[in-house]
């Protein structure tokens, strides 16, 4: 049985993650992998890993099926008009850039090119990924599964509407920043309280972890949750009271706004 041939056009952290998870999985065993970037150093690292360093964009065209572009938003335009005059209509790309649709892709190479549109997050580093994919109605299922699993692989994995990709950079692409931020007050606010910085590091990062368990596993609502630690007259109440005071869902949703804005800006 012949290998699926997949290429990554990018090898930065995100390619990288993606293409690590994949050679340490069973999938390995099914792939071939191959890889182009710039940073020659970064190849010389995929290649210790089994995975094929190509000398420029037009090799992962002309060998794989299914291509990566794993670039910045900024520069995907470029990349999109080197490679092409080496588009067919049997070539499957897989964008990760942040903002940039189905159709921008297909208006830079040509009319009816088969898109799946990722958007996953850095998490996916650690094998801990939170993948939300669409793609253009000229891809057909079978070819949709094979990246779907690949995402599958590196953490959690959700199809949605390729409409709300834009929206959904906030909720997954994005948030972690805005977590770090949330955790970094928290820790902040115990060494200010004269604690030792690694212990409340621990507890916090156990506290979010444990915290997204009963998300995900409790069976609660997220009200049902809030309320399950909100003693009457107790010391959650108290903090809740200011958050609110604070508007923190309001604010949460501005930021979540900004965010999605800003992805429009970016596929103009």
């Amino acid at each position: 049985m012949d290998k699926i041939k997949i290429g990554f056009i990018g090898a930065g952290n995100m390619g990288s993650a993606i293409m690590n998870g994949i050679a340490g999985s069973k999938l390995s065993t099914e792939i071939s992998l191959s890889a182009f970037d710039p940073d020659a150093a970064k190849l010389q690292k995929l290649e210790e890993l089994g995975i094929k360093g190509c000398k420029c964009e037009k090799e992962i065209m002309q060998s794989c099926k299914y291509v990566f572009l794993a670039v910045k938003p900024q520069v995907i335009e470029g990349i999109l008009e080197t490679v092409a005059p080496f588009t067919t209509e049997d070539t499957v790309f897989v964008s990760i850039a942040a903002g940039i649709s189905d159709e921008f892709v297909q208006s830079k190479t040509i009319k009816n090119a088969k898109v799946i549109l990722v958007m996953p997050n850095t998490p996916l580093l650690l094998g801990e990924g939170a993948s939300a994919l669409s793609h253009s109605n000229e891809v057909s299922d079978e070819e949709f599964d094979v990246v779907l699993n690949i995402f599958k692989i590196c953490g959690k994995a959700a199809v949605i509407s390729k409409d709300k990709m834009k929206e959904i950079i906030a909720i997954n692409g994005s948030s972690p920043a805005f977590i770090y931020l949330f955790a970094k007050a928290f820790i902040d606010y115990a060494t200010s309280q004269g604690i030792d910085s690694k212990a409340a590091t621990e507890l916090f990062s156990q506290s979010l972890i444990g915290s997204a368990k009963m998300i995900t596993d409790s069976g609660f609502s997220l009200d049902e949750l809030i309320k399950m630690v909100s003693s009457p007259g107790g010391t959650t109440l108290a903090g809740l009271d200011r958050l609110y005071e604070g508007k923190l869902s309001e604010t949460v949703k501005n930021c979540c706004e900004s965010c999605t804005n800003r992805a429009y800006e970016l596929s103009k």
